[in-house]
């Protein structure tokens, strides 16, 4: 016998198999490419090239929430920071910076920079 209830159910249970797949391939695909990335750097050697900070800039993300209950407001937010150097060649190069390494840095800074494949990991100002 034909229930139109158990094709509804069957439909729904197939799109929420097919959501789930896509949502743990995309959680799998980014760990991946992270331990890929990381042993990339690593098997990079280090380098220290005289650089210009040429622009930092800063991304910040959060979320508030209401309880309902207390009716208080709660909100949470996170800084990332970037800055771009210009190496000798011309070439620029982008890292993410730690928030003291960003307030660290002016914009006109020249100095050593000193990176490992795509992991930022010093800059010295010449001091004049």
């Amino acid at each position: 016998m034909y229930n139109k209830f158990d094709t509804g159910f069957g439909i729904f249970f197939t799109l929420f198999i097919i959501v789930f797949l896509l949502i743990l391939g995309l959680i799998i695909y980014s760990i991946v490419k992270s331990i890929s990335q990381n042993a990339k750097d690593k098997a990079s050697p280090v380098l220290s090239v005289d650089a210009k900070v040429v622009t930092k800039r800063m991304d910040v993300s959060g979320s508030s929430h209401m309880d309902q209950n207390t009716h208080i407001s709660s909100t949470s937010s996170h800084s990332y920071y970037y800055a771009t150097f210009e190496v000798e060649s011309g070439d620029r190069i982008e890292f993410s910076v730690s928030g003291e390494d960003y307030g660290m840095l002016a914009e006109g800074d020249i100095g050593k920079l000193t990176f490992q494949g795509s992991r930022f990991l010093s800059f010295k100002r010449n001091i004049y």
